[in-house]
């Protein structure tokens, strides 16, 4: 319909009211060993993240129940993650690479949370960043396949990325993980996220309005309006 097809309004790309509180970012790991390296590269992904001025929380998933498994999400770990993610304007997924995907645990996380919750569609328009981690050598199944994810739950999903290969001999005996190109790498995506959070955060519903919404929205109204 041709009332919907709206005209490009810079003005509302460059707002003169911006927020000022600090960058607020969820992380998500999925794993749950002991010494889980996907969570120490999250650990490690806040620690930049705050030096960057950004408010962080990181999401514990144990306890976290299996989608459709007779438990509906009244169930607190999962209230609890929703939650976060509405209190969030980016997130970090932080996955293995478990037989050449992501971990069933990382795919829960994400399945947990709705693309819509009344009105709200409360990852949309937010940024994302993907990083993994390996046994063995580099790949980029997992951050991937995590990108398809956040391109459907219709994040902001940053270029850069983080793949940590052999991820064991990554690390000391505190868990902090050693001086190298993977950390460095780890910087870089962690600055980019605050850098495009910043950018995009008050303009994020602006950004995702889509045309084929409006038009359907419309006839939805006009449906209502002839039928009654």
């Amino acid at each position: 319909m041709d009332t919907c097809l709206n005209p490009i309004d810079p003005t509302a790309l460059f707002p003169t009211e911006q927020s000022t509180h600090a960058p607020r970012i969820l992380i998500l790991y999925g794993s749950l060993r002991e010494r889980s390296f996907s969570r120490l590269s999250a650990e490690e992904a806040a620690r930049i993240l705050e030096r960057f001025g950004a408010e962080v929380k990181i999401y514990n998933p144990s306890g976290l129940p299996l989608v459709d498994d007779g438990v509906d999400a009244s169930h607190p770990k999962v209230q609890e993650l929703r939650e976060l993610v509405k209190w969030s304007e980016g997130m970090v997924w932080s996955s293995p690479e478990r037989h050449g995907a992501m971990t069933g645990l990382m795919k829960t996380q994400i399945d947990w949370i709705p693309l819509s919750d009344g009105a709200v569609r409360p990852t949309q328009g937010k940024t994302l960043a993907v990083m993994q981690v390996s046994g063995g050598s580099q790949s980029f199944n997992a951050v991937n396949q995590m990108r398809i994810l956040g391109r459907w739950m219709r994040c902001l999903t940053i270029p850069n990325q983080s793949s940590v290969a052999k991820a064991w001999k990554e690390f000391d005996d505190d868990d902090r993980m050693k001086p190298s190109a993977y950390y460095d790498r780890i910087v870089d995506v962690m600055e980019e996220l605050v850098k495009f959070t910043l950018l995009t955060r008050d303009i994020k519903d602006h950004l995702v309005d889509r045309y084929s919404e409006r038009v359907e929205t419309a006839e939805q109204l006009m449906n209502r309006v002839n039928n009654t």
